[in-house]
């Protein structure tokens, strides 16, 4: 009989207590149902010892029209004590818009909901996205109360789809302006994308271009917002940025505008260490 040494069993032994340790991902849980299709969500929970974590929901981007719950690239603040939830929503060819802000609300409501199942703080709900998603992200996170951006009947009625604080990588503020300020290549992606979100370009439906824009929602109870936008954009013009960062200023709010130079729209520029802990540390402010 062959002995392992007593070296290997020790490793081996760790081995499994560490991988036993692993915040488990849970995957592809319904939050909501609404005209046939059931919306999911990936949770990723935090890898810090705390009983009720912070959470942040994450907005995929993708023109409205693409893009998959499964693309997380802040994934690693689950290593600075968030957890995260991910959430699918309906794009725009399968549904116009309001239906991608009643779907993020529905799962606010949803994961606060079950604040205990998920091991979270439902008072320290934080709401996050990039591109298409940064556009949402703040637009969810501006328009509390706002009954037009909101289906109650998708479950949970009785719970706020509030946020503690907003963060917008690279995304749209002021649907009304954005086709002005883009350059050609932006508007040969952003005009097929906002017909297909709201039915036509935005000088055609100024009311659905209004409603959709996070600038028309902001007052003086909006919560704290941190934009962070590459100078050289050629899809989603910085002015966008800049736009909000303004109305929140004017309204006497917390804004946090972070211009990377030189990076385009995306990218690793956006997601390296000290970015992601720049992120962390901003957030952590905001909810002590």
């Amino acid at each position: 009989m062959h002995r392992v040494p007593l070296c290997l069993l020790l490793v081996f032994a760790i081995g499994s207590f560490v991988h036993a340790a692993e915040p488990l991902i849970q995957r592809d849980v319904p939050f909501a149902k609404v005209d046939g299709t059931e919306l999911k969500l990936d949770f990723y929970p935090s890898r810090a010892d705390e009983d009720a974590s912070p959470l942040i929901v994450w907005v995929h981007g993708g023109a409205w029209r693409a893009g998959d719950k499964r693309s997380v690239p802040i994934q690693r603040l689950t290593e600075h004590g968030f957890a995260i939830a991910s959430l699918d929503y309906r794009l725009s060819g399968t549904a116009r818009f309001p239906a991608q802000t009643e779907d993020i609300k529905a799962g606010i409501r949803f994961v606060r909901a079950h604040a205990d199942r998920f091991e979270i703080d439902p008072d320290r709900i934080v709401i996050a996205g990039a591109s298409a998603g940064g556009h949402l992200a703040a637009l969810v996170g501006v328009s509390s109360g706002v009954q037009a951006l909101e289906n109650l009947a998708m479950g949970n009625a009785e719970v706020s789809s509030d946020v503690a604080a907003i963060v917008s990588l690279y995304g749209a503020s002021n649907l009304q302006t954005i086709l002005s300020q883009s350059t050609p290549h932006g508007l040969s992606v952003r005009e097929p994308a906002l017909k297909l979100l709201l039915g036509d370009l935005p000088t055609a439906v100024p009311e659905a271009a209004r409603l959709a824009s996070p600038l028309a929602h902001v007052d003086s109870e909006d919560p704290p917002l941190l934009l962070i936008h590459g100078d050289q954009d050629p899809q989603m013009p910085i002015n966008q940025s800049h736009e909000l960062e303004g109305a929140y200023r004017r309204a006497g709010l917390d804004a946090t505008f972070h211009v990377v130079h030189g990076a385009a729209h995306g990218g690793k520029a956006f997601y390296h260490d000290e970015q992601l802990k720049r992120i962390a540390d901003w957030i952590h402010g905001r909810l002590e």
